[in-house]
């Protein structure tokens, strides 16, 4: 597991929330309690909540059953006291107890909304969204997350290293994302979060969920895979392979994706707004024929979840800098015929990119 210091993001929360005037943050079982306690509570209709108020001690908010779950993080050590609540008792009803008096709070943007709902009535708070605060804190990663982020780049770029031993003609779709997903969990990765094999024309949708369909001689094969690894860091990458020789029309525009993927990576600097860095690989797509068929932004932020701030998008005026992780996926789908997609994880630094897919670029031939 990495070592992180708890106690000060959560300091670093109270310092962003004296400049948004907010009393008071709550957040319930999620990537945003992980990431301040390091605890991975169960979302259940028990409430489970971390307190984060002005001027007080954090205090995280648990069900009796769920307590010595929570006491296995030694949360006491970041200053974070566990007050435990039993059946019988209101847990909004100590939470209000717990807070105090405030007129402005925030809650997380995953809490369930009965549960918001309940703290807003409860509070007669201004009550607004979390998401933009824990954001600034979350997508500049630390060292000791970026090394977390490079590891999972190592362990998914190992199961595309192997991709020869599942991927054949006269073989479904279905049963090759079973032996992918085998290889995630043996490759070191905690869970599965998704696996995608499009072949042939499935390829043409992005998100195209591996079914009973057969792969046959010439078809390209999008395969898009991804998990999470024991420190709570998640892998994505996309590669693409062909089994056997697809046309002559597929290579020529997948030479064109690759000069836009690689241009992004190349090109995409500190200081650049999200949408300057969409506008890249993009451009390339478009000058090649391929504008209109690259249906989705060029990248999102990755940490402890797979889709985070910041997003690679044109509507993105936010500059990117130092220590934010993201993707860079440019990709083509022409329905009914195929599709493509390159995608990398990246963190950017002061002096350019630092690669966590290093798997080849190239179209495989199996």
């Amino acid at each position: 597991m990495i070592s992180l210091a708890y106690d000060k993001r959560i300091s670093r929360l109270k310092q962003a929330m004296e400049s948004d005037d907010l009393d008071a943050v709550f957040i319930t079982p999620s990537s945003d309690l992980r990431y301040l306690t390091g605890y991975q509570a169960l979302p259940l209709e028990r409430l489970t909540c971390l307190i984060v108020s002005s001027g007080q001690t954090t205090k995280l908010l648990v069900p009796r059953l769920e307590l010595p779950a929570a006491q296995v993080h030694d949360l006491a050590q970041f200053d974070i006291e566990l007050v435990a609540w039993d059946e019988t008792d209101d847990p909004i009803a100590m939470l209000a107890k717990l807070t105090g008096s405030v007129s402005r709070v925030a809650v997380a943007d995953t809490m369930w909304a009965q549960k918001a709902l309940a703290i807003q009535s409860a509070l007669s708070a201004t009550t607004v969204a979390a998401g933009s605060l824990l954001s600034q804190l979350r997508e500049v990663k630390e060292d000791a997350e970026l090394s977390a982020i490079a590891k999972a780049g190592l362990a998914i770029d190992a199961v595309h290293d192997q991709m020869g031993n599942w991927l054949r003609a006269g073989r479904s779709e279905r049963d090759v994302a079973r032996d992918i997903a085998d290889a995630i969990v043996s490759s070191g990765h905690e869970r599965v979060d998704f696996v995608i094999v499009a072949s042939g024309p499935n390829g043409a949708s992005p998100h195209h969920e591996s079914s009973d369909r057969i792969i046959e001689p010439g078809d390209p094969v999008v395969v898009d895979i991804g998990g999470t690894m024991p420190s709570g860091y998640c892998s994505d990458s996309t590669r693409m392979y062909a089994v056997g020789t697809p046309s002559a029309q597929y290579f020529a525009s997948y030479k064109i994706l690759q000069e836009a993927q690689s241009a992004a990576v190349d090109g995409i600097s500190a200081g650049m707004t999200g949408a300057a860095a969409d506008a890249i690989a993009r451009d390339i797509l478009t000058e090649g024929g391929l504008g209109e068929y690259f249906v989705h932004r060029t990248g999102h932020g990755l940490g402890l979840d797979t889709h985070e701030e910041p997003y690679i998008v044109a509507s993105n005026q936010k500059p990117l800098v130092a220590g934010n992780v993201f993707s860079i996926e440019p990709g083509f789908y022409i329905p009914g015929k195929y599709g493509a997609r390159i995608e990398d994880i990246v963190a950017l630094t002061e002096t350019g990119l630092v690669n966590f897919n290093n798997t080849s670029h190239d179209l495989a031939i199996l």
